[in-house]
Parts: structure tokens; C-alpha cells; sequence
């Protein structure tokens, strides 16, 4: 695909993810808003755990947001390479977010239930489960918009703010169901445990989840390779340039979700004067680009000086 068509390709996806968050970001308002003011009437600690997680997602929502509108601003003379990383690095504090917010807090729930030993009411388990079932409709409702987006986007999911979405619909869907299980549990057996270890496994799943998350912006952040078939086929294809007698060495980095850095060290075919060379590096580089059009940055370094050249002198 030419790269004018991949403009509005990119702002057109960009646009479905704005979306696709902001259904996820209304979706947690109002759910954490229905979940805190249960949590408070019932001193239920599923339900409050429930409560901090939506809270904590709504705000990873906002992070997301802001992702997504400043990875997309031009690239200027503090910063050459572009903006793509800042999805990266709010993807990294929405990570952050759910482990401080959502998971700490749900683990001091479950254990301060264990050592206190609380009771709720019949009549605070009704409110309270009305609004866990509330919350499951409209958890799974965002969640079935970010799978839909997801699958037009074909093969894996590179959008860290669509991917942090998923994790956190995916999470909360689950968690609901943690939480309604603890609580009819409670009810039936009278054994506030069944709470507390639900407060308990809602608390490790955002800690596994965060901790997910934060490591894949990681390693984004800090520079990491394309996947191997891709830098595979960019060496294959400058081996097989006429002018290219080896591939020293081929390095390659993300530097956003639309844009790649090429750096290759290659040894010239002997018999190449320096008028050559200069055309040869222009073609090979047209090439890459036309090929894979998030190659944006490519920087060829000759290692051996043309004989032809050296002949001539």
C-alpha cells in the first residue's frame, strides 16, 4: 500500500480507537459511580473492589486518550523521529494505574474482610448484585465493541491503547463474575470468606494484567526489533540488490505503531564509483519504503569503499 493511502487508513483506525475507548471510558463512569455507592451502603468488599477497579479503568481511559491524540503529532527538531512512543508510555501508566488503583486496593479488601470478619445485609446483597449484573451487561458490551475492532485490524493487535481496552474489559467481565460468586456465596454459607477470596483473585488478576501490559510497553519504550520475518525479508531484499556484495549487519527498532527505523551496514559490490553509490542508496531505500511503508527511517552505512573508485584515484 502506497503511503498516501496509509494516512487516512491511520487516521481512520485512530478514529475507531477514540471511539472504541470512549464507549469503554462512559461504560466505567457510570459503573463506578453504581459500584462505590453500593460498595459504601453494603461495606461489601467484592463490591468495593469491584468499585476501585472501575475507577482505575475509567481513569486508564483518559491516559488512553491522550495516547492516542499526542503519538500522532508530527515530528519536529526536539524529537526527529516522531511522537510514537507516547502511546507506549500513557499505555505504560494505564498499567501502572490498574496495579496501584485497582489491584492493591481489591488485595486490602480481601485481607482486611479475612481479618475483621464483616456482615452485610439481605437487603445490601439485592442492591449490591443488581448492580454487579448492570455492570456485567455493559463490561460486556464494551468489550464486544473493542473484539469488533480488533478482528477488522486483522492478525495481532499492535494498538497498545485497543489492546489495553481488551485487557481491561476482558479483566472486568471476569472480576464482575468473581465478585457475584463471592457475594451469593456469602449469602448461602454466611462465611464472609467466600468474599474475601473473591476480593482477593479480582486483586491478582489486575496485578497479572498490569504487570502484562507494563512489560510490553517496556519493551517498546526502551526499542525493540520488528518481528524477525519481517527484518528477514528487509535483509533478503538487500541482498539482492546488484550493488550489494553482504549484509554486515541489519538493525531495526519500533518507533510507533506506524513507523520503523532501518539501519543496515553493508559491504558494496566492487567496481562501484561514488556517483553510483549515492543513486544506488536512493533506489534501495525507495525501495524498502514502497514495500513496507512504515519503514520510514532507513540509514544504509557503507562499511568497504568502491574498488572502482580507489582504482581510478
Amino acid at each position: 500500500m502506497a503511503p498516501q493511502q496509509q494516512a487516512p487508513d491511520r487516521r481512520a483506525r485512530d478514529v475507531h480507537t477514540r471511539v472504541t475507548v470512549l464507549v469503554a471510558l462512559g461504560a466505567n463512569v457510570l459503573i463506578a459511580s453504581a459500584k462505590t455507592t453500593a460498595g459504601l451502603l453494603t461495606a461489601s468488599p467484592a463490591l468495593l473492589s469491584e468499585a476501585a477497579h472501575s475507577i482505575a479503568d475509567s481513569l486508564n481511559e483518559v491516559f488512553l486518550l491522550i495516547a492516542v491524540r499526542r503519538s500522532r503529532r508530527p515530528a519536529d527538531a526536539r524529537h526527529p523521529f516522531g511522537y510514537g512512543k507516547e502511546r507506549y508510555f500513557w499505555a505504560l501508566l494505564a498499567a501502572v494505574g490498574i496495579f496501584v488503583l485497582g489491584g492493591s486496593f481489591s488485595v486490602y479488601q480481601g485481607l482486611h474482610a479475612l481479618r475483621t470478619g464483616g456482615q452485610e445485609s439481605h437487603e445490601g446483597y439485592v442492591v449490591g448484585l443488581a448492580v454487579l449484573a448492570v455492570s456485567l451487561l455493559a463490561e460486556g458490551g464494551s468489550l464486544l465493541r473493542a473484539l469488533h475492532q480488533a478482528r477488522r485490524q486483522r492478525g495481532r493487535v499492535r494498538d497498545p491503547a485497543l489492546r489495553t481496552v481488551i485487557a481491561e474489559d476482558s479483566t472486568a467481565v471476569l472480576g464482575v463474575v468473581l465478585a457475584m460468586a463471592g457475594m451469593v456465596l456469602h449469602l448461602v454459607t454466611g462465611q464472609v470468606a467466600w468474599e474475601a477470596a473473591a476480593s482477593l483473585s479480582i486483586g491478582l488478576l489486575l496485578i497479572y494484567v498490569a504487570y502484562r501490559l507494563a512489560r510490553e510497553a517496556r519493551d517498546r519504550l526502551i526499542g525493540e526489533a520488528v518481528d524477525p520475518e519481517l527484518s528477514d525479508r528487509i535483509g533478503a531484499l538487500l541482498a539482492s540488490q546488484q550493488e550489494i556484495d553482504n549484509v554486515a549487519s541489519l538493525l531495526t527498532m519500533r518507533l510507533g505503531m506506524d513507523s520503523v527505523l532501518v539501519a543496515a551496514r553493508i559491504d558494496l559490490a566492487p567496481g562501484i564509483d561514488s556517483e553510483e553509490v549515492e543513486l544506488a542508496c536512493v533506489r534501495i531505500k525507495q525501495r524498502i519504503h514502497e514495500q513496507w511503508p512504515q519503514a520510514d527511517h532507513v540509514f544504509l552505512d557503507i562499511t568497504e569503499a568502491p574498488a572502482a573508485g580507489s582504482a581510478r584515484e
